[in-house]
């Protein structure tokens, strides 16, 4: 009997699919059912080929060579995973199989795993396609009664490989360029530069801010606090002499009443969470990053099942997806998110005003609870607050408006005239989804001047006691260094580094800088490649990152054309533009920078140069960190010289357990804790180790002896400093 092949993107999601499909069978690589065989990826099993399979020239790294600009691109298997790959293709080729149906994430990057694969296999067989966007029981069930023709993904399809052939193109080719020219390993891409050139200007507005002094008159009032405003309203002075007249003008004189303004107002429910939204609260509340954040949701999407498809950049949901609100509401109607669940199950109608909107959902719907009850005892305690995010915010947008009373205040002290607010909450409204029902929430970040406050009981042309007025000096600040918070909104709209106009109001519409899917892997690459650096929450260029933005051609740093080639991916994907003309443009592009890069005639200084030579050479080596530990490279490529300075083991130290570094050569080889600076003489640790009964025994230490040496000679394999650039260059 001929069977359908469903190809899932990852093996815990391909269990979940085949135990709902009924195949128990494990074979080769798959799991066998009476009607399906489910097998997997395990990501991308295929990629674009190396400039190498093209020509054997394009092996060594030379500026002679460039620009590698191949007809047609070719795709090669990845050799981690080939094992996989080979079961896939043959399951793919195997005559009992009749159909493929492609079920991995249902989404740009999804789709492309899954066509290259088939692409690879050589298969032309008939395709449908599972497009879901959440893993629960009932939602496989659906998606496979209703699967659709796989030819309705096409344009979804070339929109990806569009966009991995223009960073290839790009990304290597400028990568390539820079790193030949200034010999060192300086990567650059389509979405990656231009983030770059927005922290490394921040950093620079912020050097060059010069702060100014500022003085304000604040009054002090019998239970609220008050602010003068000149007659243009402004609150701030550089003139400390004239905030001081204010003060003595106002000695001896009564505080009066002179104007009460009441306002009804309410605040409507903030939308429901995209991805960037989601990363940018989790990033503020958390501190995660956009990175970590994106994983928590991948695994409460996929293994929990609590969660919908996370890489969305919807903040709404459809009318039949409104339909199972409800149910969704009862799946989180526990803890501390009973009452609130509760009063909205028994309201009866269920308010959609703020979440419903066909016209703003694209390929996934905004980020919501699923139908499954969560079992927090399975949870970790981070994947627990991405959940309590998601869950507050979806019981807040279903919630009806905050509603308060605004009370303005303007009071007259002799011929001047102060102000202040204050609210009065009628109803908290989707407040009370968050446990918190003060007017002011949320108001951190006001100015002083403006700060909501709770006011007594007034009468308009009464007087009120004045307990003191005085003159409050402050600075004005430079501008805040980039969180991942703030740099996902910047690179979602990057309008504030666009001068012209009608570029911004052309890139209002458009995604921004990347994707919501591919942000959180642009900043991480950033932090890879030594670009940029955390301290604490902000992010800050790197000497190497603020040198690459000079060396990097102007027309790659520019966010308004980066966010135009994103949105005509996106049209790509909609069918409104055409692929090939859009990677002839790339290779143009490309070509273009190359020779840029070639004709400059700007210099690089290493930031990480150290006094030591090379013994080859005579050139001063570069000190490099490595996954594996750190390294003194010849910055000559031809030489190639390289000499391991430590290594990070698996010797946990004995004071703080953290792992330690082993440094050194031969005998005098010692591991120092980087944590709290033990250090140990390797040969001391042995016969610490070999003599503790409680510890390790002889066979554990001789395995611990040959794990070394095996990483010592991986290290020594990695001769060139260059050998995983290939890997750094963004996508």
């Amino acid at each position: 009997m001929a069977k359908s092949l469903v190809l899932a993107e990852k093996p815990s999601v391909a269990r979940d699919l085949a135990r709902v499909l009924g195949c128990s069978k494990n074979g080769d690589g798959c799991i066998i059912g009476a009607k399906y065989i489910v097998t997997w990826a395990l990501g991308h099993l295929v990629t674009l080929a190396d400039p190498e399979s093209y020509d054997d020239k394009y092996k060594t790294w030379s500026l002679e060579t460039l620009p590698m600009l191949p007809e047609k691109m070719k795709l090669t298997v990845i050799k981690q995973t080939s094992k996989q790959f080979g079961a896939v293709s043959r399951l793919l080729k195997s005559p009992d199989v009749n159909e493929i149906i492609i079920a991995t994430d249902a989404g740009r990057e999804g789709e492309l795993v899954a066509r290259w694969i088939i692409m690879k296999a050589g298969v032309k067989k008939p395709m449908k396609r599972l497009w879901i966007s959440s893993q629960t029981d009932k939602a496989v069930r659906e998606g496979f009664a209703s699967l659709r023709p796989a030819a309705e993904y096409d344009n979804l399809y070339r929109s990806a490989e569009a966009r991995a052939q223009a960073d290839w193109y790009v990304g290597l080719n400028v990568t390539r360029a820079l790193t030949c020219k200034y010999n060192d390993r300086l990567s650059a891409g389509r979405v990656q530069t231009p983030t770059l050139a927005m922290i490394v200007r921040r950093e620079k507005e912020i050097r060059e801010f010069i702060p100014k002094d500022y003085y304000t008159v604040r009054a002090s009032f019998a239970g609220f606090n008050g602010t003068f405003r000149d007659k243009k309203g402004n609150t701030r002075f550089s003139d400390i002499e004239f905030a001081q007249g204010i003060v003595k003008s106002c000695a001896g004189a009564p505080a009066i009443v002179s104007e009460i303004k009441k306002a009804y107002k309410q605040t409507p429910p903030p939308a429901a969470y995209d991805l960037t939204e989601l990363q940018r609260d989790a990033n503020k509340k958390y501190g995660f990053s956009a990175k970590y954040t994106l994983d928590l949701m991948q695994s409460l999407y996929e293994t929990h099942k609590v969660l919908t498809y996370p890489r969305t950049d919807s903040r709404y949901i459809t009318s039949d997806v409104a339909l199972t609100l409800k149910d969704r509401l009862k799946a989180v109607n526990s803890g501390a998110y009973r009452d609130s669940a509760s009063a909205l199950i028994r309201a009866g109608q269920i308010r959609t005003k703020y979440i419903v909107n066909d016209a703003k959902v694209t390929d996934h719907h905004a980020i919501i609870p699923t139908e499954e009850p969560a079992d927090f005892m399975r949870m970790g305690g981070d994947e627990k607050k991405i959940y309590d995010l998601v869950v507050r915010r979806f019981l807040a947008v279903l919630s009806a408006p905050y509603e308060y009373d605004e009370t303005s205040l303007k009071l007259t002290v002799g011929k001047n005239e102060f102000f202040a607010k204050g609210n009065t909450v009628r109803t908290p409204g989707w407040k009370t989804a968050y446990g918190t029902f003060s007017a002011d929430d949320g108001e951190e970040d006001t100015d002083f001047e403006n700060r909501s406050q709770e006011l007594p009981e007034l009468k308009q042309g009464g007087t009120v006691k004045i307990r003191e007025i005085k003159v409050v000096s402050g600075k004005t600040k430079p501008p805040a260094r980039y969180t991942e918070a703030t740099l996902l909104s910047a690179m979602e709209h990057p309008t504030d580094v666009i001068s012209d106009k009608a570029l911004r109001d052309a890139l209002s519409d458009a995604s921004g800088l990347g994707t919501p899917a591919t942000r959180a892997d642009i900043i991480e690459k950033l932090f890879a490649n030594g670009s940029v650096v955390r301290n604490g929450r902000e992010i800050r260029p790197t000497p190497k990152g603020e040198q690459l933005i000079k060396l990097v051609p102007a027309d790659l740093r520019s966010a308004e054309l980066t966010a135009r080639w994103e949105q005509q991916l996106q049209n790509i994907g909609k069918g409104k533009a055409d692929m090939k003309k859009f990677i002839g443009d790339m290779k143009k592009f490309a070509s273009a920078l190359v020779s840029e890069v070639i004709a400059s005639d700007a210099q690089y200084k290493y930031d990480n140069m150290t006094r030591e030579k090379c013994p080859q050479c005579g050139k001063y080596l570069l000190e490099v960190n490595g996954k594996r530990g750190k390294s003194l490279v010849c910055p000559d490529r031809e030489c190639g010289y390289r000499k391991g300075v430590s290594q990070i083991s698996n010797a946990r130290c004995p004071d703080c357990f953290k792992k330690m570094e082993l440094r050194g050569e031969g005998d005098k080889k010692v591991f120092v804790c980087t944590n709290c600076g033990h250090r140990e003489r390797l040969s001391d640790f042995q016969k610490r180790h070999e003599d503790n009964s409680r510890g390790a025994g002889r066979g554990d230490v001789e395995a611990y002896r040959r794990r070394q040496k095996e990483e010592e000679k991986k290290a020594a394999a990695s001769a060139s400093p260059f050998a995983d650039l290939m890997k750094m260059f963004e996508k």
